[in-house]
């Protein structure tokens, strides 16, 4: 079993990376192959809505958007780790997922996700708010923990003192990974869900 874990801080050694280690190492524990992808500190354009994806089946755009859900197509699960920029997602995260999500056009239902968000102070639930609603529009499995998914700190290094924050992380990865295991044994015992054609239904 295999997760990717995003990287949404521009920072070397940022406090966001230092959740996504804490995490990967219960994966690891779990036997799950895990894979991070900085993406904070790359070029990546936002959508433009050109519609070309509908006939590629990826973005028109050649970056680590289409690299990343190559993989994902193939992993069982993915994290979103973000720094909250005044109360939101970073820029860089909000494109890259906008851009995923729109342009890939495989089923994404009953992978596992989750994300989480770290601030100095304030802000974390805005963002979390944020980060799950791609998820959710997707069919996707979202994990829980023991708290909502922020951790603290502005220096970095400083969250590692978040004792219940890199608690709330280490749950988090747990469930995820009994989630991955029980819905790939669901799959091979009773299937998939059935699957309505999506009625579209525009409010104009």
């Amino acid at each position: 079993m295999k997760i990717l874990l995003v990287n949404g801080s521009p920072r070397a050694n940022s406090n966001t990376l230092l959740g996504l280690h804490e995490m990967e190492k219960i994966f690891r524990e779990q036997g799950i192959e895990t894979e991070i992808f900085s993406i904070g500190n790359k070029d990546i354009h936002g959508c433009i809505a050109c519609g070309r994806c509908g006939e590629l089946g990826h973005c028109v755009f050649k970056d680590s958007v289409n690299d990343f859900a190559e993989k994902l197509q193939a992993a069982d699960g993915m994290v979103v780790g973000s720094p909250v920029y005044y109360g939101a997602p970073n820029a860089t995260v909000q494109a890259f997922l906008q851009r995923l999500f729109y342009s890939s056009h495989f089923d994404m239902s009953m992978k596992v996700a989750a994300s989480f968000v770290c601030a100095r102070r304030a802000g974390t639930t805005a963002a979390f708010d944020v980060l799950n609603k791609y998820f959710t529009i997707s069919g996707m499995v979202i994990a829980g923990s023991q708290y909502w998914n922020n951790i603290h700190g502005g220096a970095p290094g400083e969250a590692a003192q978040d004792a219940e924050g890199m608690q709330t992380l280490r749950v988090l990865a747990r469930n995820m990974s009994f989630l991955m295991k029980a819905i790939a044994l669901g799959k091979e015992k009773i299937g998939l869900p059935e699957k309505e054609a999506h009625a579209w239904t525009n409010f104009i």
